[in-house]
Order: structure tokens, then C-alpha cells, then sequence
């Protein structure tokens, strides 16, 4: 298209808008007219900026890409291709890790040796050893330190 049909359309898109603008504002009021009034302006604006022209080379090019897609047999192939990576690629987030085993070539290589649970053990307070116990045995431990220091 040459300059004078971006003109063309422009104006068209103008007028269409400037029309649809005054039957806004008559029927809904000043916002919808205003609102209306800033959306006329964008395709002179847009033919000005030749953002017009551009938008025109992004749909010829969206166009020839949509019809290659339809067209070509070697562009499904790398649909379907991507549609298998992307659901392996979720199945994988699904799937457990894997855990290093007693004696795993990691562990030999570096010589880390894998952290063991140890056993839950009883408390002098006769709990089970679990977590209250052992911040209660901590704490008093900290207050035994403090009066030692002399701060209670």
C-alpha cells in the first residue's frame, strides 16, 4: 500500500470513530463522549507516527505465518514437538527425585557421607524428645547461663 491509501484508512477509521463517539456520548453522557473522543484521535495519530504502516506489516506477517502453519506439514511437526516438550516438561514436576542411594557414585567421588535420622530418643521430662522438649531443655539452658552472669 502506498501513502496515500494509510491516509485513506486513517481517515476512514477517523470518521467511523468520530461517529461512534457522537452517538456515545448522546446516549451514555460526557465520560463515554470524552473516552470516545481519545480513541477517534488514535488513527490519525497512529498514520502520523507510520505505527499505522507497522501495524499493517505485523498482520501481513501474522497472516503468512497463519497460512504456513495451515499449509505445511514440516510446521505441525514442530507443533506436535513442542506440545510433547512442554508435557514432559509438567510430567517431569510431577515425578519424584531421585535419592542418593547408601553408596552412590556421589558419595564415593566426594566422600559425603549422607546425613542419617537419628532415633527419637525419650527426655528427662518424660516427653517423646519431640521439638517443645528440646526448646525447653534449651531455654533452660540459657537461664542458667544468665544467673551465672548475674542477669535474670
Amino acid at each position: 500500500m502506498d501513502n496515500g491509501a494509510w491516509g485513506a484508512l486513517a481517515l476512514a477509521l477517523t470518521v467511523l470513530a468520530g461517529i461512534w463517539t457522537w452517538f456515545a456520548f448522546r446516549r451514555r453522557g460526557i465520560a463515554s463522549g470524552v473516552r470516545g473522543a481519545g480513541i477517534t484521535l488514535l488513527p490519525v495519530a497512529a498514520y502520523l507516527t507510520h505505527t499505522l504502516k507497522m501495524l499493517g506489516r505485523v498482520g501481513d506477517a501474522v497472516g503468512d505465518w497463519a497460512t504456513a502453519l495451515v499449509f505445511s506439514p514440516a510446521v505441525w511437526v514442530g507443533v506436535v514437538l513442542a506440545a510433547v516438550g512442554v508435557l514432559l516438561i509438567f510430567v517431569s514436576a510431577k515425578l519424584p527425585g531421585r535419592t542418593p542411594s547408601e553408596g552412590s557414585s556421589r558419595e564415593r567421588s566426594t566422600g559425603e557421607v549422607p546425613p542419617r535420622q537419628l532415633p527419637k530418643q525419650k527426655s528427662a521430662r518424660g516427653g517423646d524428645g519431640g521439638v517443645a522438649d528440646t526448646l525447653g531443655d534449651d531455654l533452660d539452658d540459657i537461664n542458667a547461663i544468665l544467673k551465672k552472669h548475674g542477669i535474670s
